[in-house]
Parts: C-alpha cells; sequence; structure tokens
C-alpha cells in the first residue's frame, strides 16, 4: 500500500510510480475510484486527479461497467509484444511449420512464473482455443510452458505444481491429499520423460480437448528462451500423430534458436 499524502500529488518519479500503481490495479479488476483510493491510501482528491490525467492520455477509459485499461495501453502493449527480437526472428518458421500442419501455432516466452503468448497463427481446422497474443497460461499445465521447464531440476518442477495446483487436488480430505500427492508424482514423471527427449505434450491439462505438441527455444547461452508448440483438438492430435509432430516442432525450434546465437555441441 502506498503511503497516506493529505497534500498535493508528488512529483516526478512519485508521481509516475503512483499513476503506475492504479493502472495496475485496474488492470487486476478495479473499477472504480474509491476501489484505487482504498487500495492506495492516498486522498480522494489526488487518485481523482491521477485518474484524469491517465484518462486524458487514453491509458485508462470509462465504460459502462467501470474503469478500464485504454486504447493506449492496447497499442503499446501490441507494440512491445510485435517488437520482441524472438517474435521477429520466429515469425516467418512459425508461418512455415503452420502451413505445414495446418494447425494452431504458438511461440510465448515465459514472464513472472506464467507463459505470455506472443504469436498465435490459427489453424485451418478444428475448434480455436483460448490463448490469444498477449494472454498468460499456467506453466505446468500448458505444453508450451512444461517445454520452458526442462532445464530446472525436480524439486523446482514440484514446487511449482504445488503453486498452479487446482484447489480441489490441495483439499484438507486424506483421500484428496493422496491423490494431490499421486498427481504431483505423475506430473515430475512425465517432466523427466520430456527432458530425455527435448520436448513436452498438453493432453488437455489446460483446457478441454485441446492437445499440442512443444519444444523450447535457446539463446545463445543454452538457456530456454522460449517455446513453440503445435495445439489442435484431440480428434487430430491421437498419440501416433503427436509424435509424429515432434520432429518439426523441434526442427522449427531448433532453426529458431539457431538464428538467436544458439549452437548446440558437436
Amino acid at each position: 500500500m502506498l503511503m497516506q499524502n493529505d497534500g498535493p500529488p508528488p512529483k516526478g518519479a512519485q508521481t509516475l510510480l503512483t499513476g503506475l500503481s492504479l493502472v495496475r490495479f485496474v488492470a487486476d479488476g478495479a473499477k472504480k475510484a474509491s476501489e484505487l483510493q482504498s487500495l492506495t491510501g492516498l486522498p480522494r482528491s489526488t487518485v481523482h486527479r491521477l485518474l484524469q490525467a491517465l484518462k486524458s492520455e487514453g491509458y485508462l477509459r470509462d465504460t459502462p461497467e467501470g474503469l478500464s485499461l485504454g486504447a493506449t495501453l492496447i497499442e503499446l502493449g501490441f507494440s512491445a509484444l510485435s517488437g520482441n527480437p524472438l517474435a521477429a526472428v520466429a515469425k516467418p518458421h512459425l508461418d512455415g511449420l503452420a502451413a505445414q500442419v495446418l494447425d494452431t501455432v504458438h511461440l510465448a516466452v515465459r514472464d513472472h512464473d506464467t507463459v505470455l503468448y506472443l504469436v498465435k497463427i490459427p489453424g485451418q481446422r478444428g475448434a480455436d482455443m483460448r490463448s490469444q497474443v498477449g494472454s498468460r497460461m499456467p506453466l505446468t499445465r500448458t505444453g508450451i510452458g512444461k517445454a520452458m521447464l526442462l532445464d530446472e531440476d525436480p524439486a523446482a518442477w514440484a514446487e511449482r505444481w504445488r503453486v498452479e495446483v487446482p484447489a480441489d487436488e490441495t483439499a484438507a480430505a486424506p483421500a484428496s491429499r493422496t491423490a494431490g500427492a499421486k498427481a504431483e508424482e505423475d506430473f515430475i514423471g512425465r517432466m523427466r520423460h520430456y527432458r530425455k527427449g527435448g520436448y513436452a505434450y498438453d493432453m488437455e491439462e489446460n483446457e478441454p480437448g485441446i492437445r499440442c505438441v512443444a519444444a523450447p527455444v535457446r539463446d545463445g547461452s543454452g538457456a530456454v528462451v522460449g517455446a513453440i508448440s503445435i495445439s489442435a483438438t484431440a480428434p487430430y492430435m491421437p498419440a501416433n500423430r503427436m509424435r509424429d509432430l515432434l520432429t518439426p516442432v523441434q526442427e522449427t525450434a531448433t532453426t529458431i534458436s539457431r538464428e538467436i546465437g544458439y549452437g548446440p555441441a558437436r
């Protein structure tokens, strides 16, 4: 919480940080000036002046439901995503992969312990999926997220699993605890298998009816800096096809990796 300030709004850097905190609270769901006043501890007059400035510049806007992010932020967000060097390098290769497989192709990076989608090329068949450029998904529930976790150790996998595990798997009942422990053990076992193969699957864990095959993208140091995936509805993703897709997704990931400096040991 910000410190109470009964005088005029703070100047300089503090004013900027205060305004950004209001934008963040609106992004997190705050709809009214009164909510922002409560969240920040600022006087009503200060919140009002900052909101007026943010709305005049298009960072926030009024809607029938209350405050919302403005067009300026949307524009800047898409500019940031499209300006990401990894996205720029990867896009031609992802276009080629999408044309080859006819399914949805994604590029994502890890950001604040979530999957952040940078590129989505919709497939030419089957239903669309809820992923969108700029949206975030769990690391342990998505194939593309698991691909970005391949270099971590089992203890880190387990910790991440516990953070993201659904509430019904952490219930107090002994049976639920036992089921949760078994699910965690199964997850660690799958991750060990994926790490050996250099890929990851999503077997409808994130979205019912959607499966995907993913592979990591590495930079010049060999570190995982992102991942790509091929996703489709389950009827188009039987086990044998998922195995067949490993070659094109891994080859494309390797091509992208080499263009950003990765040179695997020979």
